[in-house]
């Protein structure tokens, strides 16, 4: 099948590495030291939902394992929908622990990953603030392996600080890899999270 494959011209998509995501707390102290944006403590996974059995108790299973912690003062995830029909998870972590807040990103990735829901993952993000009140999310595109920078303007409804988002592109090179094709730096408007 390869062969003919090749000779019609498709491609087999390329398995994202779900490990560049433990990039993620280097580029928090990049994004810190270089720019003055801390963690907000808050991150997501967006997916489409499927319906079913299989995909209920994967939600279920996911919400026991990053729930575990309640007993302990650990904050509930929050499942939620946007307005394209696409589910949210929203995780929280004390804004100074970004590795446990990625562990918890990676962890949802990869149960939905392994129970064979990977084509429906979109992307994670995790989100920033500096002293400014500006607000920066790093996105994780699931489907390319890639990360890029979203910087709402404050206060305007639904516009980009272009020129941050850029910034930070240069500043986090040596730290994650950055989706290239700027066209695919979706804006996130509105994504629990940010």
């Amino acid at each position: 099948m390869r062969i003919l494959d090749a000779i019609l011209g498709r491609s087999k998509p390329v398995r994202p590495d779900l490990d560049r995501l433990f990039g993620l707390p280097g580029a928090a102290v990049s994004l810190e030291a270089g720019a003055g944006f801390t963690s907000t403590g808050r991150g997501s996974v967006c997916f489409a939902s499927v319906e079913g059995g299989a995909f209920s108790q994967l939600q279920r299973d996911v919400r026991e394992l990053l729930d575990a912690d309640t007993d302990r003062g650990g904050v509930p995830v929050e499942f939620s929908q946007d307005a394209y029909g696409y589910t949210w998870l929203l995780a929280r972590q004390p804004p100074d622990d970004v590795p446990a807040l990625v562990n918890d990103l990676h962890a949802v990735n990869s149960l939905l990953q392994d129970g064979g829901f990977g084509p429906q993952l979109l992307c994670s993000l995790i989100g920033f603030q500096d002293p400014a009140g500006r607000s920066l999310a790093l996105v994780y595109l699931y489907k390319r392996g890639t990360f890029y920078p979203f910087a709402p303007l404050p206060g305007a409804a639904e516009k980009r600080d272009n020129a941050l988002e850029l910034q930070m592109r240069a500043l986090l090179g040596d730290d994650l890899r950055i989706e290239e094709d700027l066209s695919r730096w979706f804006p996130v408007w509105g994504a629990p999270g940010l």
